[in-house]
């Protein structure tokens, strides 16, 4: 990469994505080749660079090290949660007064017929050292944060520790609860809407629910129920929401950087982790990108956009950076693109 001052070369090497500038052309090509830079990315508002995550976005805006003429109007007219920025120090303080959630926040879902549903489960502790998680306790909301399903679930295996600390469960807490059968019955029938599990398996099927959670992948498995991966949507493995190093955000970080509010500060409610998951997830899905349908399908770029044949390798090192973005699409599913299907 080349660091020397800009020449009319280097600016015709240069990304018009992440602004890295090459020595030369095929270098560039190379760079958006692995690189799945694409409009559902984080973008700077006013230098127009994108991020690859927004924790990344927020380092080039108010990190250790920002950009000083982003973060010099970052600083007067821009937000802090969304990081958008507003026309004006007096747009910014209305904009807050919405940005900002609470628990008592009803947010506008703008979604048809009740087609999303967040979860969030509570674990106990089993085996000799407690360590091993068991789901006691889970809670099903909907878009507009109703509850649909909450109980408590009997475990399988003897519980060694209740971690009361942060569950509030002890042992008369789950002698009468639900049976984890019957509580697999219950959530899969609501999240498959009448439809058989195994005959959901394209992204055109319009009866079964997206389900929305953080750490999903864990707590369906101590539920027993496998539910297809094009209908879930993660806050733990989103990419704009994960760190610059591709680990995951804990969700009590999230909800306090993305939403402004508190959560988990003493015993857990599963509710609570619901809405939170619930917001972030619609305050991702309303990401004002245009309506891109070749990118974010969650699958690597097509051959016909980036191909290895030497001839296309010429012809891609004659386009103009802007025009090499037009053609790059994202390597995962964009969550504004729920509003399209």
């Amino acid at each position: 990469m080349d660091t020397r001052p800009e020449s009319s070369e280097t600016l015709r090497n240069k990304c018009a994505a992440c602004f890295r500038q090459y020595n030369k052309m095929e270098h560039l090509v190379e760079h958006m080749r692995i690189s799945f830079h694409s409009v559902h990315e984080p973008k700077c508002g006013i230098c127009r660079k994108h991020c690859r995550s927004f924790e990344s976005l927020r380092e080039h805006l108010i990190g250790p090290l920002p950009k000083i003429e982003c973060a010099k109007v970052f600083s007067s007219q821009g937000c802090n949660l969304c990081l958008n920025i507003m026309e004006s120090p007096h747009a910014l303080r209305s904009h807050r007064g919405h940005c900002q959630l609470s628990r008592a926040t009803q947010i506008d879902p703008r979604s048809q017929s009740a087609r999303i549903v967040a979860m969030g489960c509570k674990m106990v502790g089993g085996g000799s050292d407690g360590s091993l998680d068991i789901c006691a306790r889970v809670c099903l909301i909907d878009e507009e944060e109703n509850v649909i399903f909450h109980t408590y679930i009997r475990p399988q295996i003897p519980v060694t520790n209740y971690r009361y600390e942060s569950t509030g469960m002890r042992p008369e807490s789950l002698r009468d609860a639900m049976p984890l059968k019957q509580a697999q019955r219950k959530i899969e029938e609501y999240l498959c809407n009448g439809e058989a599990i195994w005959k959901i398996r394209s992204r055109g099927n319009a009866r079964a629910r997206v389900l929305v959670g953080h750490g999903l992948d864990h707590d369906l498995e101590s539920l027993g129920i496998e539910y297809p991966q094009f209908l879930i949507r993660d806050t733990a493995n989103y990419p704009p929401l994960m760190k610059t190093s591709k680990l995951s955000n804990s969700l009590k970080y999230l909800t306090q950087t993305f939403l402004g509010y508190d959560i988990q500060t003493g015993i857990q409610d599963p509710y609570e982790d619901c809405v939170a998951a619930m917001r972030l997830y619609m305050r991702m899905r309303a990401q004002p990108h245009p309506r891109d349908y070749a990118s974010g399908a969650g699958e690597a770029q097509s051959p016909s956009s980036f191909a290895s044949s030497s001839w296309r390798q010429r012809e891609l090192e004659r386009m103009s950076p802007e025009a090499l973005l037009e053609i790059s699409a994202s390597d995962y599913y964009c969550w504004c693109m729920d509003l399209i299907h």
